[in-house]
This record gives C-alpha cells, sequence and structure tokens, in this order.
C-alpha cells in the first residue's frame, strides 16, 4: 500500500498538470521560463541542501555507481543493435537509442526517491544522479551524432564539455560532495533560503512534466515507442537489479539507484532531438509514453524488490 500511495499521487500531480495545460491554467508561453527555473534554480537548490547536509561517506557508493553507469551504458548499445537490426531510419535511429537510455532523473527519479525513500534516499540518489547525467549525456550525444544526416554542423567536443560540466544538476552534486566531503557549514539564512526555494522544485517538476505530455504522436510511431519504453522502464532497470543482487549490495543501498534507472525517458532528449537532427516527434512520442506507462512501472519495481 505505501509503495501505491508513493508513487499514485506523484502522476496525479503529472496528470493535472496536463489538464490545467489543456485548459490553459498553464500556457505554451510559461512553460519554457518555467522549465528553466526548475532546471538552473530549483532542483539543484533542493540537490545541493539534500547533499551538503549528508556524511559523505555514508551515502557515496563507488560499486553501486559503477554498477549503475554499466547497466545504462549496456541499454544504449543493446538499442543501437536493436535500431541496426530492424534497419530504423538514420534520423530515428539515433533518437530512438537515447530516448531508450536517456532517463529522466532530476524530475520523476528523484521525486520517486523522495517520496518512497525520505531525505536519505533523495541524497543517496542526488550522488548516484550526477554521474548517471555525465554519462547518458555523453552516450546520448555519440548516438545522435553518428545518425546525423551527413551535411549536419559536425559535432564540436568544446561545446559539449561545456555544456555537460555547466549542467546545473551536476554543479549542484559536486558542490554539495565537496561541502559534506570538507564538513563545511552552510549559513542558516543560505540554509532557509535554500529550504524555500526547494520546496517548489518537485511540485512545479511534476505539473511541467505533464503540461508537457502529447498523446497524439504515440500511435504514428507505435513499434518504435514501445521498443524504446521496453527497453528504458524494463530492461534498465532489470539489468541494474541484476547487477546489484549479484554484487550483494543490500536492498536499502541499491533502491535509489534502481529507482533512477526505472525513470523515463528525459524531456531534454526532445531538445537533443531537435538540436543534433535527429526526429523530434519520435522524441515527443516516447517521452510521453514512458512518462504516462512508468506509473505503473514504478510499483511493479518497487514492489517485485520490496516483498
Amino acid at each position: 500500500m505505501h509503495i501505491i500511495a508513493t508513487i499514485v499521487p506523484i502522476f496525479i500531480i503529472v496528470l493535472l498538470g496536463w489538464g490545467v495545460h489543456r485548459r490553459g491554467f498553464i500556457p505554451e508561453e510559461f512553460l519554457a521560463p518555467g522549465n528553466r527555473l526548475v532546471f538552473y534554480v530549483a532542483i539543484p537548490a533542493m540537490i545541493f541542501q539534500a547533499v551538503s547536509k549528508a556524511s559523505f561517506d555514508r551515502f557515496f557508493n563507488p560499486l553501486m555507481i559503477l554498477l549503475t553507469l554499466a547497466a545504462a551504458a549496456l541499454i544504449y548499445l543493446a538499442a543501437w543493435g536493436l535500431s541496426r537490426a530492424t534497419r530504423m531510419d538514420r534520423s530515428m535511429s539515433g533518437t530512438f537509442i537515447q530516448t531508450a537510455g536517456h532517463g529522466n532523473l532530476g524530475y520523476i527519479g528523484l521525486a520517486v526517491a523522495f517520496y518512497f525513500l525520505g531525505e536519505d534516499g533523495l541524497t543517496h540518489a542526488g550522488i548516484i544522479a550526477g554521474f548517471l547525467m555525465l554519462l547518458q549525456n555523453l552516450l546520448s550525444v555519440i548516438a545522435l551524432q553518428a545518425h546525423a544526416p551527413k551535411t549536419s554542423q559536425k559535432f564540436s567536443a568544446g561545446d559539449f564539455f561545456v555544456k555537460v560540466i555547466g549542467n546545473p544538476v551536476i554543479l549542484s552534486v559536486l558542490a554539495g560532495m565537496a561541502f559534506s566531503l570538507f564538513h563545511l557549514p552552510v549559513p542558516q539564512i543560505i540554509s532557509r533560503s535554500l529550504t524555500i526555494i526547494s520546496g517548489m522544485a518537485l511540485p512545479m517538476a511534476l505539473l511541467i512534466i505533464g503540461a508537457s505530455l502529447s498523446v497524439e504522436r504515440i500511435r504514428h510511431y507505435l513499434r518504435a515507442v514501445a521498443g524504446a519504453g521496453i527497453l528504458k522502464l524494463v530492461l534498465l532497470p532489470a539489468l541494474g537489479w541484476l547487477f546489484y543482487i549479484l554484487a550483494d549490495i543490500p536492498r536499502q543501498a541499491y533502491l535509489p539507484g534502481l529507482i533512477l534507472l526505472a525513470s523515463p525517458t528525459a524531456t531534454v532528449s526532445y531538445v537533443m532531438s531537435r538540436e543534433m537532427h535527429g526526429d523530434g516527434d519520435l522524441a515527443v512520442a516516447v517521452i510521453s509514453a514512458s512518462t504516462l506507462a512508468s506509473c505503473l512501472t514504478f510499483i511493479f519495481w518497487l514492489r517485485l524488490v520490496t516483498m
């Protein structure tokens, strides 16, 4: 009952975002600035506060991080192989690969970790998410660039490095880890300000996710959407869970990683697909379908591993 009581309210807020967007309460013009506010301010404030207050030795688990990254990398390879085997169109292939592996860690994954596992779960998940975001961005750019049209602009390693290292979520994790590692105090005025800002992070993120959903494109890309969804929501967490079990990692230690791996496709996949000459419509379809389906798959995975 605890699982359902945790997951269902999260997706009620997502559906509320979809509903109020259709009714005009969240206009289209608000989505881009609202998303920037969450991504650059609210989520980083929440993560920094959680990580900076935590015991670094307690939450930093190199083996957990390594196994989580290994599972993610293997799914990217599996998606690449599947796109070749099914002879997907070139622009579709790059988008298919990244949507099958690029998880929505900041908006959905951290929300589930926090509401299901509490403050400790958020801290642990935040640290893992920083490393996983680095890998996801790297592999997504490689997949999209490898399948970009021959006439498209060449990939700039320098621009990619700046964008990844400048990711506010990654920066907040690194800053929080530094404060935790060196036991640096956060002034009370700053801490309370971060608490206020953090309070809007997850509710606004979930509303924006819902407002961004589009179900119209799913039918057109049904086979590709199904393939990417199965890889992202079923095979990726299954592979991670297998690695955790084989490594004899305790359940409470691996749950934050499993939640992140089970997260639906990241909304930034659409932006990356558009910027790197992929199939933006396919990205929207996979994001929408995987977000809606993840309500059920989250319940399935959490029920399975906590039995």
